[in-house]
């Protein structure tokens, strides 16, 4: 009697089933296919597909998104929200016949450092599931001189997308400190400004949108290398800067119409602790960014200044906080750690007297936290609580004068 052969998955023989597919070790029977193509279908429900966009949330349901994430901010969220959105919808969007044609929507963040200008970047592509590079601009030199080529952004913008060009067409590039490339003097520049109005030059072409040579190993060091061809007009270019000294430029332009006691009593008006909410194109300009650029960069936001209330929700009240991360290093020890009240205060006020910003929270909590991350793990305490006395010990014991004086130059 010959043997007969078996479904591999359900071992029903093949006469017991309506069809037996054979493969290279074994076989399949036509209901245990169905069943797998039904996980398999169930399983994809939920997968969002990255380079179609279909399920495109809406700016109100960005800006929840973004609230989860960075504390404060409620202006640069709702324009972040409201550019990312229309970007979007005009990518999925294009080629129906019409009249008229929409424009991208580049953005420039203007804030103090420490304000959140890279974490809502990153939080957004995140939401997205695009691709996202993060570029210092202050690397970028003109074409021909030391340093990297604006053609590095995406560069980046490909590996992020592993190298698939397609993918890496809809994603978003954050250029971080923008302001370093401000041209030098206010007239135009007669000689080479090779890190400030040069880079700007070049970087017109990405920002517009044209269709950009992007040497995938960097051309200075590979010139024999082949060019990939990266089309920029539904890459959405965010940039970032803190300006610093920009607030004295827009007091010095509202504090030019004061005619008259009526205009006086306007300008008594103006909130002089926070002049960065009044910030306009013109002062960018002003400050040495072209006119060029700062068109093809439509919308404008800035971001506040974080006060003490703000800084200490950032040490809690975020899905990733601060407290949160260090909290669940330890718990992956198995040791339950907690902070008294008054660590996080003083941690905030010393933030505040240094003027660190958001970036500094990270640096005390760290301060005060590497001699329980280097001594914990070697025992074998089941709950280690930071009290205030041993946080004011460890910040006290460090430099922090020397701190002090580079937070002030």
């Amino acid at each position: 009697m010959a043997k007969l052969n078996k479904c591999s998955f359900c071992g029903r023989p093949e006469n017991e089933v309506g069809l037996l597919i054979s493969g290279l070790n074994g076989f399949i029977c036509d209901a245990c296919a169905d069943q797998a193509a039904a996980i398999v279908r169930e399983a994809q429900k939920g997968v969002k597909d990255d380079s179609k966009l279909e399920n495109l949330p809406k700016p109100k349901e960005i800006k929840e998104y973004l609230d989860r994430y960075v504390i404060g901010q409620d202006a640069a969220k709702v324009a972040l929200s409201v550019a990312v959105y229309n970007h979007y919808k005009r990518l999925n969007h294009r080629g129906e016949d019409d009249d008229v044609e929409l424009e991208k929507s580049n953005i420039i963040m203007v804030g103090s450092t420490g304000t959140g200008k890279t974490l809502l970047a990153r939080t957004i592509a995140k939401m997205l599931l695009v691709p996202f590079a993060m570029v210092d601009a202050t690397v970028l030199t003109e074409a021909g001189y030391v340093g990297e080529d604006v053609e590095s952004l995406l560069a980046r913008l490909l590996q992020a997308a592993d190298g698939d060009v397609k993918k890496a067409e809809k994603g978003i590039v954050f250029i971080d400190e923008i302001d370093k490339i401000a041209r030098k003097g206010d007239n135009p520049s007669i000689t080479r400004d090779v890190s400030g109005e040069g880079v700007q030059q070049g970087l017109l072409k990405l920002l517009e949108g044209s269709v950009v040579n992007v040497p995938p190993q960097g051309g200075r060091k590979h010139p024999e290398q082949k060019f990939i061809q990266v089309d920029t007009r539904n890459i959405l270019f965010i940039c970032g800067g803190a300006f610093d000294g920009i607030e004295k430029r827009i007091a010095q332009r509202l504090n030019t119409h004061v005619v008259g006691f009526d205009a006086a009593r306007n300008v008594a008006k103006i909130d002089q602790s926070n002049m960065m909410q009044y910030i306009a194109p013109m002062d960018l300009k002003s400050f040495g960014l072209i006119p060029e650029i700062i068109g093809r960069l439509p919308v404008l936001t800035h971001l506040e200044p974080l006060d003490r209330n703000a800084l200490r929700s950032i040490l809690t009240e975020p899905k990733n906080s601060i407290v949160k991360q260090y909290v669940k290093m330890f718990e992956i020890d198995g040791v339950k750690l907690t902070f008294e009240d008054g660590v996080l205060d003083y941690v905030v006020d010393k933030a505040v007297e240094f003027k660190l910003g958001a970036r500094g929270l990270r640096s005390l909590i760290e301060l005060i936290m590497i001699k329980p991350m280097f001594e914990v793990p070697s025992t074998d305490v089941a709950e280690y609580v930071v009290t205030l006395n041993f946080a004011r010990q460890q910040v006290e014991s460090a430099n922090m004068s020397v701190l002090k004086e580079s937070t002030e130059d």
